[in-house]
């Protein structure tokens, strides 16, 4: 046991400082760019949303390349291995493309869409557009991470977000208020900052990928695409992407709820999201150890490590989480006064902090096993369980709790937690129910 948990706070610690990174820098840059007022404070917010919503659509590649790489891994298929990245890769290009075209022709209609009146399109078209341009870095950059992290090394994507997040933060205060020389390009210079930071993070992916690489994996080697196999890679990938996007949509509707419950329940919810997004990070990172850690050992041909695997990263998972939500539960209201000073919104936030302190462990459990099963392929039942709760149970409890029983704020929260709870443990008993010895490698 002992050695295995090792093993799973080696892979899983540097996921962890990743994900921090990338949180703290989104923090610092909308402090820097929040001096420029409320309206670019709303413009960030609705283009994170489009931004999180959009990236949560495409990420199914990366994510499939993760787990399909760990399986190789474990396999000794090297080339396996660097053949199905170069799909992706080949389909990352499609949806740069379609990615740049929305950033010169979308963001107006979008921030319309979203409800956005005319002074708000006006302040954040720009922004919103070069913000499509950054993903289209984004979306590839994943994908060779999640080679990465299928090989088993967590620590490039850690120094690569290090590097393009310190350049990400380094641009907004240059850029944005015209500091050290640079030109003063107010919003749309925070905007660069972005794409600047995604661009050397898929730069320095790329040339860990071409040569770094190459002699152990022969990532430069001539590869032969077969039909099965991109079959194989985009209709994993359509369910991995699907999947995500059920659940932020979910969320987005979700915030709609609660912005219709006026301005105190807003900033309230808010900061409990954001003290919530605290342990996020590291049901992330034990996911994607859990991932990489099941397939590999799926790949080897030794399906019962895999599930013991998957416990004791739930398991270290889970006390992780536990230590952390019991700290939020005790220090609400001295959280509560970090983030605002207002005595409604305190009180209210306080009260969230607590309902949200032990949601994280149900949380973590559903991203646990579910990198656990991502790690042996079982992507039709995540698929197809994302969307029946979220759209079946999330949201209408939600609206039903809110509104029909009057019960605002809280009623939200309950339905949050409701969903997480059922999210989480159908994945458990999903997991603890499949058939290990019969589990095998993903074919084309």
């Amino acid at each position: 046991m002992f050695k295995d948990s090792k093993l799973i706070l080696l892979l899983a610690l540097p996921s962890i400082l990743s994900f921090a990174t990338v949180t703290l820098t989104g923090t610092i840059s909308l402090i820097m760019v929040g001096q420029l007022g409320a309206l670019v404070i709303a413009v960030v917010g609705v283009s994170n949303i489009i931004m999180y919503n959009g990236w949560a659509l495409f990420s199914g590649t990366g994510l499939t390349v993760n787990y399909l790489v760990a399986q190789n891994y474990g396999a000794g298929e090297l080339k396996k291995a660097v053949e199905r990245t170069y799909i992706a890769l080949y389909f990352c290009i499609i949806v740069a493309v379609l990615l740049v075209i929305a950033g010169f022709y979308a963001p107006g209609a979008v921030l319309r869409l979203m409800g956005g009146n005319t002074e708000l399109v006006n302040a954040g078209e720009a922004y919103l557009g070069i913000r499509f341009f950054a993903m289209a870095f984004s979306v590839a950059s994943f994908v060779l991470q999640g080679f990465f992290r299928g090989i088993g090394d967590t620590r490039t994507p850690l120094v690569l977000a290090i590097v393009g997040n310190a350049a990400m933060v380094f641009f907004t205060y240059s850029l944005t208020y015209g500091h050290l020389g640079f030109p003063k390009l107010g919003l749309p210079g925070a905007g660069w900052a972005f794409f600047i930071g995604e661009a050397l993070i898929f730069a320095g992916s790329l040339y860990v990928f071409l040569v770094r690489l190459h002699a152990r994996f022969g990532t430069r080697s001539r590869v032969v695409i077969s039909r099965a196999e991109a079959r194989l890679i985009l209709t994993e990938s359509g369910k991995l992407g699907v999947q995500e996007f059920a659940t932020s949509a979910a969320m987005f509707i979700f915030t709609m709820f609660v912005t219709r419950l006026g301005t105190t329940a807003l900033a309230s919810n808010e900061v409990a999201l954001n003290v919530m997004s605290f342990g996020f990070m590291p049901a992330f990172a034990f996911s994607a150890t859990a991932t990489i850690l099941v397939g590999q050992a799926v790949g080897r041909g030794d399906p019962l490590q895999a599930r013991k695997y998957g416990t004791e990263t739930a398991i270290l998972g889970s006390i992780f989480l536990l230590i952390l939500g019991t700290i939020e539960f005790f220090l609400a209201d001295g959280i509560a006064r970090i983030y605002t000073s207002d005595p409604q919104v305190q009180e209210l936030a306080a009260r969230l902090i607590r309902v949200s302190a032990f949601l994280q462990l149900f949380d973590g459990l559903y991203n646990f096993y579910a990198g656990g099963l991502r790690g042996i392929g079982d992507t039709t039942f995540m698929v197809k369980a994302s969307f029946l709760i979220n759209w079946l149970i999330f949201v209408p409890l939600a609206y039903v709790l809110t509104f029909m029983l009057d019960m605002g704020s809280m009623g939200t929260w309950i339905a949050l937690y409701t969903f997480l709870a059922i999210y989480g443990l159908a994945m458990l008993i999903r997991f603890y129910r499949t058939d290990w010895l019969q589990v095998q490698m993903k074919k084309a």
